[in-house]
């Protein structure tokens, strides 16, 4: 079934490759709508507590322990499903934009849209390093041309920008994967299997120099500062519809793969380097809300902002609680669904106006209701509102920031603070004020536009209510790496002699 759910993208992008414009946008959405489906139906054979399933391995290349092998837990599951729900959806929203003359066509946005998520699906179901690494860099393919081939003048030079630095995070990536093969030929039988590789006892010297190559390369795709420059120019450049592609699926690969690589493999550098992961995730969570307060164009502060909310996504896996952990698996899937509207409602907002500055804008409110509205609750969802989900991913956050240092908290907070000064000054700058006359016929949003973003805000709400599917999936994978990495749950307890006596008979 994974296999089929790899491939069935893959192809789908040859086929739309070959078809004429319209039939093209037909088939790229029927596609994607396919392979939603097809993860619906993985997601209902999937038992949320028994561990990775779906598995299937065969060799590959023998001499190095390489295997094709592919599997799915709690995760990888979310983070699949997370995809294959935001690709139809960017699809529907790039409707009209695809055809942008500017562009390359429609034919290659939908194509490339298609390769991104089959290539993404593959990364979050490899359990085998040497096959992850492959897809891992094979991703950054259809992302350089979405972003070089469509959006703003400058596109280019931000493509090359993103590209160079995601090269560099891989082939430091690709050195650490070589020499995890000489740990594990040295071990007996070479192997690239992440079961296997979890199961050996590396030196701490090779596993630390190990670790901080899977760690610089996550870093890079994630972003964590210093390594996140490349982010706010390739979403100032690209269209809204690429930029969710970007922020909200492929670079969660980077927190995704410090889960699954780092504290899997590495447990104790991963425990040994927390100090440093976590001053570096406190640095990205201040630094990008504050210089997102000063962003007057649109896209380049929603890019800055995610930076700020990596840094949450860090903070939560490397303070090595339960409830840090849950809560970052959560604001990975929320985060995406958040910045997802974000960045599409602010593509509406820019088909109309004209302009990404912040400066230029104002008085829209008026004569687009509907538009306003959904750029408000995703902007409330951004900065952690209670009842929209993100707030129920930051709670679990911060409280085991809080547990793990005080500070560590304290200064996590002024993230929160910082986030409702951007996202109130930004709606305020955008939307309120006198209607100038130059917008006074702008019109409200259509059906389609409606129906991209619909699902989205109805995902923010219900799980801002309700997020029990989400951590009944998460928490399993989080008990058992951190069981894996020696880390306890030592939440309060109420002693046995202190407990209630149950009444008699009972």
């Amino acid at each position: 079934m994974l296999s089929v759910l790899i491939l069935l993208p893959l192809v789908g992008a040859i086929a739309v490759a070959f078809l004429p414009r319209h039939l093209s946008k037909l088939l790229g959405l029927a596609v994607s709508a396919a392979t939603l489906v097809l993860a619906v139906v993985a997601a209902f054979r999937f038992d949320v507590g028994g561990g990775m399933q779906l598995e299937e391995e065969q060799p590959w290349i023998e001499a190095f322990g390489v295997h094709y092998a592919l599997g799915l837990d709690g995760l990888g599951l979310l983070m699949v499903l997370l995809t294959v729900v935001l690709v139809p959806l960017v699809l529907a929203a790039e409707w009209t934009k695809a055809d942008d003359a500017a562009g390359g066509g429609a034919r290659a946005f939908v194509a490339w849209t298609l390769a991104l998520e089959g290539l993404s699906l593959a990364v979050f179901c490899a359990t085998d390093v040497f096959l992850f690494y492959v897809v891992f860099e094979a991703t950054l393919i259809p992302a350089y041309f979405l972003v070089g081939g469509f959006g703003r003048e400058g596109r280019g030079a931000a493509a090359v920008k993103f590209l160079m630095f995601q090269l560099a995070g891989g082939l430091v990536l690709l050195a650490s994967v070589i020499g995890l093969y000489v740990v594990s030929a040295e071990s007996g039988e070479p192997s690239y299997l992440l079961s296997d590789l979890m199961a050996l006892d590396i030196d701490t010297t090779a596993g630390r120099w190990l670790f901080a190559g899977f760690l610089f390369a996550f870093a890079v795709k994630a972003p964590l500062f210093p390594l996140h420059t490349w982010l706010a120019d390739t979403t100032e450049k690209a269209t809204p519809g690429t930029s969710v592609l970007l922020v909200c699926v492929l670079d969660k690969i980077g927190t995704f793969g410090m889960l699954r690589f780092c504290l899997g493999i590495f447990p104790e550098a991963s425990e040994w380097a927390t100090p440093l992961v976590v001053t570096l995730a406190l640095i990205s969570i201040v630094y990008g809300a504050f210089v997102a307060i000063g962003q007057d164009d649109v896209l380049r502060l929603i890019g800055l902002t995610s930076l700020s909310h990596f840094g949450f996504i860090t903070l939560g896996i490397f303070v090595m609680t339960p409830q840090g952990g849950s809560g970052a698996v959560l604001y990975m899937v929320n985060h995406g669904l958040g910045t997802a509207v974000l960045f599409l409602v602010a593509g509406y907002l820019l088909q109309r106006r004209g302009t990404t500055l912040i400066s230029e804008m104002g008085g829209i409110e008026k004569v687009t209701p509907v538009l306003a509205g959904l750029f408000l609750v995703a902007g409330l969802a951004t900065l952690g509102l209670p009842g929209l989900s993100p707030f129920v991913s930051e709670f679990l956050v911060l409280a085991s920031a809080f547990d793990y240092a005080w500070y560590v908290g304290a200064i996590a907070v002024t993230g929160i603070v910082l986030a409702a000064i951007y996202v109130l000054w930004l709606y305020q700058r955008t939307m309120t004020g006198p209607t100038p006359p130059e917008v006074e016929a702008t019109p409200d949003l259509g059906w389609r536009e409606i129906g991209a973003v619909a699902p989205l805000v109805l995902a923010l709400v219900v799980f801002g209510f309700y997020p029990a599917p989400l951590l009944d999936a998460a928490n399993p994978m989080v008990d058992e790496l951190l069981a894996h990495v020696g880390v306890e749950d030592d939440g309060p307890t109420v002693p046995a002699e202190e407990a209630v006596p149950a009444e008699e008979g009972h």
